[in-house]
């Protein structure tokens, strides 16, 4: 038979093509691909971080094909800002970068125009049983597709100054188990604000708070799943609920009467001051309480702390807020993105995961982790908080269920709001009542300053 010499030509060209497809959706270690990251650690945590990048790149990374370089570092909310300018298709914002840390809510409108590439498809079903169900199903968006893969994550427990804890207990009976319940975290602000007050006899009023929340508007979410009544339907807010008129009384009654600190900013603030004894904060806030405290007179003592479980409300369920963000990656070429999803699995193996959240408060990705590797980082980090933190956290993974927040593209707007006013509302309140004080009894002056005072802040949350 002859052959067809332009048959022949096809099928070379043909074969040369699909050779050339090839190598090029392959990884190759002789000619590695190079990924951007972006990421909102400073500190340590950026030290540990950068640590971690130059070992992966040193080893899987130069094995497979894979370069890591950190093209971007800045606090959570610039980094979030530059992401929501890429979403919005402002013209002064930056290219995408390959990886980016990343928070559901700034996700969302990036996955909506198409910029984030779904994860699933790079993970067996297998190795997705590996992490821990819910800080999975948080990184999954309106479409049910995973975009935000967790590498770390965190909740909010209890910090404690044990040291002058321990002096307040000693005076007035007040012990740290009353601190479980957020009724008797106020009960205990109220002693603290009067036994502190007691103090300076020649100056009235002049207690000392007890208790802070990093985030009121996150007390009251988690206090309504605690009490089986969600703050949120969908997008909305369900604010006839009884339930949070409990909530508000309970936190705001020891605003106005100075047991909690009113406050726009971190509660580690007040606490390497001395001027409040314990807060509820994320996890990854333990590397903002030192080991001394600076009084205002400049004198410094050393102190120990106790991070104990999340409060919760009498006669409700044990749930803590889940928190943190996760690793997003840009929609590009499938070599890209499959050099991507090589990074995030070393990055969240069990043992690597460790390294990361033992220096930095984070809590590991995986049950792995928690089962096998917790218990050995407990007995070995030379840091007491650090190691406080991790029993605690072990107690929260076996105890607690966690609340995810919704994500919709007003949320920070109304979690905002709630914030700033409550604030305002209970610093003013707190004014009210020190007048009232001049005139009138404690409990008379109390009621008489917040009359009203419910009504009128869900008026304007509506």
């Amino acid at each position: 038979m002859k052959k067809n010499p332009i048959v022949w030509v096809v099928l070379l060209l043909l074969m040369v093509f699909l050779s050339a497809c090839g190598q090029k959706s392959g990884l190759n270690p002789q000619n590695p691909v190079t990924l951007n990251l972006w990421h909102n650690f400073g500190g340590q945590m950026q030290a540990t971080m950068d640590g971690l990048i130059e070992e992966f790149n040193a080893t899987v990374g130069k094995e497979k094909g894979v370069m890591i370089s950190v093209t971007s570092i800045s606090g959570s909310a610039s980094l979030q800002e530059k992401l929501a300018m890429i979403a919005a298709g402002d013209p002064g914002a930056p290219a995408m970068p390959d990886i980016t840390t990343c928070y559901p809510a700034t996700a969302a409108p990036l996955a909506d125009k198409g910029l984030l590439a779904p994860l699933d498809g790079y993970f067996t079903e297998e190795e997705l049983k590996e992490y821990l169900p819910a800080f999975v199903s948080e990184g999954r968006l309106n479409d049910g597709q995973l975009y935000v893969f967790p590498f770390a994550k965190s909740t909010e427990v209890l910090f404690l100054n044990q040291t002058l804890f321990d002096r307040f207990s000693a005076a007035t009976g007040v012990t740290a188990d009353s601190l479980a319940t957020f009724e008797g975290v106020a009960r205990a602000a109220r002693e603290y604000y009067r036994w502190t007050d007691e103090q300076t006899p020649e100056t009235p009023n002049d207690g000392k708070a007890f208790y802070k929340a990093d985030s009121i508007f996150n007390l009251f979410q988690v206090g309504m799943e605690q009490l089986g009544a969600p703050l949120f339907e969908g997008e909305a807010l369900q604010l006839q609920r009884p339930e949070l008129e409990r909530v508000w009384q309970v936190i705001f009654a020891p605003a106005v009467q100075g047991g909690y600190a009113v406050y726009d900013g971190y509660s580690s603030d007040l606490s390497k001051t001395g001027d409040i004894l314990c807060s509820t904060g994320s996890t990854a806030g333990i590397l903002f309480y030192g080991e001394t405290i600076t009084y205002p007179d400049n004198t410094k003592e050393q102190v120990d702390y106790s991070i104990l479980p999340y409060p919760v409300f009498e006669g409700g369920n044990k749930v803590a807020i889940q928190r943190g963000g996760g690793f997003a990656v840009a929609k590009s070429t499938a070599e890209k993105e499959q050099a991507a999803a090589i990074f995030l699995k070393w990055f969240t193996a069990p043992e690597k995961n460790m390294n990361f959240v033992a220096s930095t408060g984070y809590l590991p990705v995986t049950g792995q982790a928690f089962v096998n590797h917790m218990e050995r980082e407990i007995a070995e980090n030379s840091n007491p908080n650090i190691r406080s933190l991790l029993r605690t956290a072990m107690a929260l993974h076996q105890g607690y269920s966690f609340y995810v927040p919704p994500v919709f593209d007003g949320f920070n707007a109304i979690s905002g709001k709630w914030e700033k006013t409550f604030l305002n509302m209970a610093a003013a309140k707190r004014q009210v009542y020190l007048e009232n004080l001049k005139t009138m009894e404690p409990e008379a002056a109390y009621q008489e300053a917040v009359k009203g005072a419910f009504a009128e802040f869900i008026a304007g949350q509506s």
